[in-house]
């Protein structure tokens, strides 16, 4: 493997996310049309999002802000305080991720506005524990929903050219 994609699996590991967690979210995305579909299936799916430069920019990017945010070392206070409530109408966390999921087309954007409504699995957790322990996962959550959205949209693309 490519030593920034290492690196990025590296950097979801030290906050808590593994591979099969986004495997999973990727799973529950295409469950209503795969119902015998594994998360094992979609490890492929989730390593090869990964392994996009732009995907990798994106993760180490968003997580260094988050943990930036929470060691209270941002220079700007407004942001900072704005990343450590996940302050609903900051909206950049989002259009990091939305980077991640335009590599993908249109599917992976939906699949992305789904899970991220819908909080499931790791994603629910990042999002919880962001909110009541302290931690900094403002752009962490959705970046771990882009990349389950956009592995769950290759799937479905290479599924329908069988």
């Amino acid at each position: 493997m490519e030593e920034l994609a290492q690196h990025c699996i590296d950097l979801l590991a030290s906050r808590g996310v593994s591979i099969d967690d986004i495997a999973d979210c990727a799973r529950y995305l295409q469950s209503d049309y795969h119902v015998d579909l594994k998360k094992e299936e979609l490890v492929e799916s989730v390593l090869s999002v990964i392994s996009k430069r732009e995907a990798q920019f994106a993760i180490v990017t968003g997580i260094e802000m988050d943990k930036v945010a929470e060691q209270h070392k941002m220079d700007d206070k407004v942001l900072e305080a704005a990343l450590l409530r996940d302050e609903p109408l900051f909206g950049v966390d989002e259009v990091l991720a939305y980077g991640i999921c335009n590599l993908y087309g249109s599917i992976a954007m939906t699949n992305f506005g789904f899970i991220d409504k819908n909080k499931y699995g790791i994603i629910a957790k990042l999002n919880e524990a962001g909110k009541s322990t302290g931690v900094c996962n403002t752009f962490l959550d959705d970046i771990v929903g882009a990349i389950a959205a956009s592995a769950a949209s290759r799937f479905a693309h290479r599924w329908i050219k069988k």
